[in-house]
């Protein structure tokens, strides 16, 4: 009988989890703490460690483990979760596979497993210093836009999120979700509570925000945290789709004020959101993160 001890992620968790990321860090955005932390509760994100390797359960359709992480032996890691899934009655799935992890898994058995990546999982990364300069030709609408909204509110600024102002951008989101449909279980639900814990609880996650006040009024806000030694992972960033050049002017400051001395920042995926994917493909990514689903041939 192969036994797993599942446990619910809690802030408490934060070090051990850091530590198996630090081992062997992984760009993907879901390997970050606050991320496993804050959707952990609509997917049923479980952790474990197995053979000194770190491992997620999800079962939120059905289940499903992540591609293990540390030094530890990958080889009895999967054999350990094979006869789990076995136990189960379960097919074997590993979930948010990255393609150097599956080389490995491929070198180990050769032919027994196969990896299916969806377009609609990975994750854009760009370039910082091309999201802070918007230089070229490709960038030249981010720049336009930023100039009008600069020229609208001349008194605007950028301030980083603190217990000063956390409130407002709280009022914000609030605001956000009334004119977004969030009211409703669903996704957007998912996200706008996933936003309010993040603001209340940033301190404790180690979340990075800033801010962007135009008129007296924020306008706009976002959070991240790094993943790895050269990138940085923005979680969450709002603003006001009617004021032309918030979402420009956050993405741009945030990343100059924050996030300048990563290499990389990964903005996550579009979930195959066709409005999401334009707008993430307008800011010309460097490449994308793939994501995949092994499953045994």
């Amino acid at each position: 009988m192969i036994e797993i001890n599942w446990k619910k992620i809690g802030t408490e968790d934060e070090e051990i989890i850091q530590s198996y990321y630090d081992m062997e860090p992984v760009r993907n955005c879901e390997f970050t703490f606050a991320n496993n932390l804050l959707w952990s509760p609509f997917y049923n994100i479980r952790y474990a460690v197995v053979e000194d390797m770190l491992v997620f359960i999800s079962d939120e359709a059905e289940v499903s483990i992540s591609c293990p992480l540390g030094k530890g032996d990958l080889e009895k890691v999967i054999n350990v979760l094979t006869e789990y899934f076995k136990e189960k009655n379960a097919p074997f799935k590993l979930h948010l596979v990255s393609p150097k992890q599956f080389e490995k898994l491929d070198r180990l058995y050769p032919g027994r497993f196969k990896v299916e990546y969806n377009r609609d999982t990975a994750d854009y990364v760009y370039e910082s210093e091309r999201l802070i300069s918007l230089a070229g030709k490709k960038l030249h609408g981010k720049r336009n836009h930023i100039n009008r909204f600069k020229e609208a509110y001349p008194d605007w600024s950028y301030e980083r999120i603190t217990d000063e102002n956390v409130e407002e951008c709280i009022a914000m989101a609030k605001e956000w979700r009334n004119q977004n449909g969030c009211e409703e279980k669903g996704p957007k639900h998912n996200e706008f509570c996933v936003t309010l814990h993040a603001l209340k609880e940033r301190e404790a996650l180690m979340l990075k925000g800033g801010l962007i006040r135009a008129g007296g009024r924020v306008v706009a806000f976002s959070l991240g945290e790094p993943c790895g030694e050269d990138m940085f992972v923005v979680h969450i960033e709002k603003a006001f789709a009617d004021i032309q050049g918030a979402y420009p002017m956050i993405n741009q400051q945030f990343v100059l004020n924050e996030a300048s001395e990563y290499r990389y920042i990964n903005r996550e995926e579009d979930t195959g959101d066709e409005g999401l994917r334009k707008a993430k493909l307008s800011y010309d990514p460097a490449f994308l993160m793939e994501k995949g689903l092994v499953k045994e041939i």
